[in-house]
């Protein structure tokens, strides 16, 4: 049965080749996608043989490219690798873009994700040209199904002059009524209150809508989305999340949680993941998430009953997790409900439900500032993603890591972080295999003595504690937060120049 059953678009089905003529060398470029899932298949192939070919002529040819998060290889990859982007936004992840970024051959602009879309619509990054989204299917009344990721995809087809639509076969039929898609969002000084008080409250329509003039072309495919490889919890991971879990149990134990727990949100990765999986089997029941990501820990929790639903912006499956997913789809709707990240993200929303965050970090410092972002404070990694919207707005929010890294050669917990992502006032659990800091309330000096004992790796805290005792020694007048300036970042230096911290 087709997809593509609105007479207009059917009316310009095309091949990604034929696609790729609209759009043109120095054009903002909005494609779907958000951590391997949902974005286009065919038409960035297709953009990269056109930027190759221009470059062999002799002439330029590279694009603005705006997602809702990171791609995959088949997005993100396949365009650097043509040399094709010249600015990205809001978050990458894609070794050989990250390269040239860090070459300064591409400029990123690294962004929260609740701010890409309303920034953009507020005219801070310049037009938008056009938008090339993936879609399940194009209804005969021109609405559109939306796939495996939401991401900003309502804005860019809102905003942008021309759009592309790829239907991909692959993506499942049965998502119609998975998705909630708000559409009453308005510039300030029109912005109202957004009325969202339960996490699976339903707030918009299943459909992402277009403008039928807009459509310059429809590309019909047939491609599985990359998924997301997670490795096994090992041994690290499982004592970061059994700390994890035994602060939760206290929280409750205070009075300060309900036994079912706050809604969850968990970052990407294998610590967070392993911190889903120690939920499975506990005590903790009737759990939700209001989360930006679904990783396989989640489906697993639904599967078993421990989580009883989830809110999304998009899947950050495995392979394994996807065909999952597929093979039980009709036991998960109304279970899993998939928004724009604008509402995943949404601090007023965050804040209102009361999220339980959970997130990676690069390293903190012994006062609890936290880098997620930069390797020895200039080289980006992958972006802030959508953890300050939700550290910042948490009921409560840990950061989770193991305490060295590259084999012990570096200590994840410094004297000072050597790129600020998220605050000391943002910070309210630091997490590592060795035990956790509960910052909350505490002064600079006391925050220093929690996680440099409870945290940093037993081969480092012996100079984290001198540090901080020479430092506070040194300035009498200066002891509420003390650093030594000459020394604060002499640990990254020595481990640029040894290889070793």
């Amino acid at each position: 049965m087709s997809r593509v059953s609105c007479p207009v678009a059917s009316s310009r089905i095309m091949s990604a080749e034929e696609a790729v003529q609209f759009i043109r060398p120095g054009d903002n470029v909005g494609m779907s996608g958000f951590t391997g899932a949902g974005y286009p298949k065919a038409v960035p192939s297709a953009l990269a043989a056109r930027a190759r070919a221009a470059h062999q002529a002799g002439e330029d040819f590279r694009i603005g490219l705006w997602t809702g998060a990171s791609t995959a290889p088949q997005a993100d990859g396949v365009l650097a690798d043509a040399h094709a982007i010249s600015t990205r936004l809001p978050y990458n992840s894609d070794p050989i873009l990250r390269r040239q970024i860090n070459a300064g051959e591409v400029d990123y602009v690294d962004a929260h994700l609740s701010h890409s879309a309303q920034q953009m619509w507020f005219g801070f990054y310049g037009p938008l040209d056009v938008a090339v989204i993936e879609v399940t299917a194009i209804l005969p009344d021109g609405l559109l199904v939306p796939s495996s990721s939401v991401g900003n995809n309502k804005t860019w087809l809102d905003q942008a002059d021309k759009v592309i639509l790829e239907v991909n076969h692959w993506q499942p039929r049965e998502f119609e009524g998975f998705h909630d898609i708000y559409g009453g969002t308005a510039l300030p000084p029109y912005r109202r209150p957004l009325e969202l008080t339960e996490p699976m409250q339903r707030i918009g329509e299943p459909y992402l809508k277009v403008d039928p003039a807009k459509i310059v072309a429809v590309v019909e495919t047939d491609a599985p989305d990359e998924g997301a490889a997670f490795s096994a919890p090992d041994h690290v991971s499982r004592a970061i999340a059994g700390h994890a879990l035994d602060f939760l149990r206290g929280e409750v134990g205070a009075g300060r949680m309900p036994p079912e727990l706050l809604p969850l949100q968990s970052g990407v990765g294998n610590v967070a993941n392993a911190v889903l999986q120690g939920l499975d089997g506990s005590e903790f029941t009737s759990l939700v998430a209001y989360t930006e990501v679904l990783q396989d820990s989640m489906l697993t929790l639904l599967d078993s009953g421990t989580l009883r639903a989830a809110s999304t912006a998009s899947f950050g499956l495995s392979r394994e997790g996807m065909q999952r997913f597929r093979s039980g789809i009709d036991g998960y709707k109304g279970r899993i409900l998939m928004r724009s990240e604008e509402i995943s993200n949404h601090p007023e929303i965050i804040r209102r439900l009361g999220i339980i965050a959970m997130n990676g970090l690069i390293e903190a410092d012994i006062y609890g500032n936290v880098n997620s972002t930069h390797i020895m404070g200039s080289s980006v990694m992958n972006g802030i993603g959508g953890s300050g919207d939700f550290a910042r707005n948490a009921y409560l929010n840990f950061f989770l890591t193991p305490s060295t890294a590259k084999n012990g050669a570096i200590s994840t917990i410094v004297p000072m972080v050597s790129h600020v992502d998220h605050t000391e006032h943002d910070v309210h659990v630091i997490v590592t295999e060795f035990g956790l800091a509960d910052l909350r309330g505490l002064s600079p000096r006391e925050r220093a003595e929690q996680v440099i004992a409870n945290c940093a790796h037993p081969d480092f805290r012996p100079r984290l504690r001198d540090y901080f005792e020479r430092a506070y020694a040194a300035r009498p007048d200066a002891r509420h937060t003390p650093h030594l300036l000459d020394e604060a970042l002499s640990w990254h230096q020595r481990y640029l120049d040894t290889g070793s911290m």
